[in-house]
């Protein structure tokens, strides 16, 4: 399976900078995989598309303010953090640029309230480090740190809140879910209303979403580990809405992975990590119909969308969105794919 399968021409102007002026004001393409159809529409009239007893799943995990910049204690040279995961209390795997700079034992300092001191040196770019500090330390975050806006994304964003979902509760990310930016809470409300049940899990993104594929051959791309939780409240309503043969409804790629890699014969509670590679041949076990962005060419999550559907019916979705002047990435326009 090759790479060039899943590329694709954008012209650079269709690079969403900014988020739309309301969020649920977006662009919404419908492709309807069954009868190969495609209607445009807005996204407050997801409503429509969505029926009563439907399960809509959304991921409620934070963004962190996680990219910050430090200087080299023995240069004053410039170094670049991006946290990625902390895999144990003060404990973070980082993507470090120029990661160069960085070896065992390179101490990292951020003003005068945080160092990072490099433990370990792994691959593509990636450093271990043993954070001090005082105090809170979302705190020190809070005040050092700014939003991991992808590198597409040149504009300044005006207002941070914009890269949070409305439903955002758990601090861990190092990008949004970007599919659930489109949702108001009074868009969620009427969705309720209608009879929907929206049930939340936890992914905390980190590289295994947003790494590059570098391999002609898509089959030898590794995927980064990416922690997710299901509650126990959340597992028995997936598992009823399973057996009742509901249709779920994921928001977001990340809401499909945790899924899908949790799901054996029935879903599980707790707290768990997935590298799962999502591309055309995986079979799905138990979501047919997904809520989502335009994604970038030759990325993983184009390769999932067409595995949810077919990598002819992905390109022809696409050219239809490019045509129609659809934005696309983190601040663009969505899709709803039905199959």
């Amino acid at each position: 399976m090759k790479i060039k399968q899943f590329d694709f021409n954008l012209p650079k102007e269709l690079i969403a900078q900014h988020p739309s002026y309301k969020r649920d004001h977006s662009k919404l393409l419908v492709a309807n995989y069954q009868d190969k159809s495609y209607a445009h529409k807005n996204f407050f009239e997801i409503i429509d598309y969505l029926s009563e007893n439907d399960v809509l799943v959304v991921n409620e995990t934070k963004v962190l303010p996680a990219r910050l910049i430090g200087i080299k204690a023995e240069t004053d040279a410039v170094v670049e953090v991006l946290l990625l995961k902390s895999t144990e209390k003060d404990i973070w795997h980082s993507l470090t640029k120029p990661a160069k700079r960085v070896k065992i034992g390179t101490i990292v300092q951020f003003g005068d309230q945080l160092k990072m001191i490099c433990t370990k040196v792994l691959d593509e770019g990636i450093r271990v480090f043993k954070l001090v500090y005082e105090g809170v330390f979302l705190e020190v975050l809070q005040k050092l740190g700014t939003m991991p806006l992808p590198p597409y994304i040149t504009e300044k964003l005006a207002n941070p809140e914009r890269y949070q979902t409305v439903y955002a509760k758990e601090l861990g990310s190092a990008a949004a879910p970007t599919a659930g930016l489109h949702f108001t809470p009074t868009l969620l409300k009427k969705i309720k209303a209608k009879g929907v049940h929206v049930i939340p899990i936890v992914l905390h993104i980190g590289l295994g979403t947003f790494k590059p594929v570098s391999e002609d051959n898509v089959l030898l791309h590794k995927m980064h580990e990416e922690v997710y939780t299901i509650t126990p409240k959340s597992a028995n309503l997936l598992n009823q809405a399973v057996k009742d043969q509901k249709r779920i409804i994921c928001v977001g790629t990340t809401s499909l992975r945790a899924l899908e890699s949790n799901y054996k014969e029935q879903f599980y509670p707790g707290t768990f990590s997935t590298d799962i590679f999502i591309y055309p041949g995986y079979q799905f076990k138990v979501v047919k119909n997904l809520i989502t962005n335009f994604h970038l060419p030759k990325s993983t999550l184009v390769m999932l969308v067409s595995a949810l559907t077919s990598v002819d019916f992905i390109q022809k979705a696409y050219h239809e969105a490019i045509i129609n002047k659809y934005r696309f990435f983190s601040f663009g326009d969505s899709m709803f794919i039905s199959s």
